[in-house]
């Protein structure tokens, strides 16, 4: 019986995370401006202060041709291309001299209005923004 009672479990935890659904493409795209940026896994956490976030005006763009751009003060910060993966966004980024860098960011929460984001190494950031 407890074995029985283990397969069932089993594969109602497998249907329901292959049933789980991804990122809204449509939803995603557009311009975002960054209002909390933090690395919380950090001892002490460590946030960017709202003063800089205001100076330095940061967003991500997410456009429908699977292209991104980040900018930081005024100036391109990162760029490059992207793909869904479930509730990944796989950034593949163009580095200067030809070289490149693919890497995930982990898309927590999204909504029409606002989007939260982080990368998923051991010293990662997390970034919460809204869309303009």
């Amino acid at each position: 019986m407890k074995n029985v009672l283990l397969i069932i479990i089993g594969f109602t935890v497998m249907f329901a995370t292959s049933c789980s659904t991804g990122l809204d493409t449509k939803a995603l795209q557009g311009k975002w401006k960054y209002v909390k940026v933090g690395v919380p896994n950090s001892s002490p956490p460590d946030t960017v202060t709202t003063a800089e976030l205001e100076e330095n005006k940061p967003y991500i763009e997410i456009k429908a041709d699977g292209n991104f751009n980040i900018m930081w003060g005024g100036k391109l910060l990162s760029h490059g291309s992207y793909k869904i993966s479930g509730k990944n966004l796989n950034m593949h980024e163009l580095l200067p001299g030809g070289q490149s860098r693919d890497f995930p960011f982990f898309v927590s929460s999204l909504t029409d209005k606002q989007i939260t984001f982080e990368t998923v190494d051991k010293g990662g950031s997390q970034v919460t923004a809204v869309k303009e």
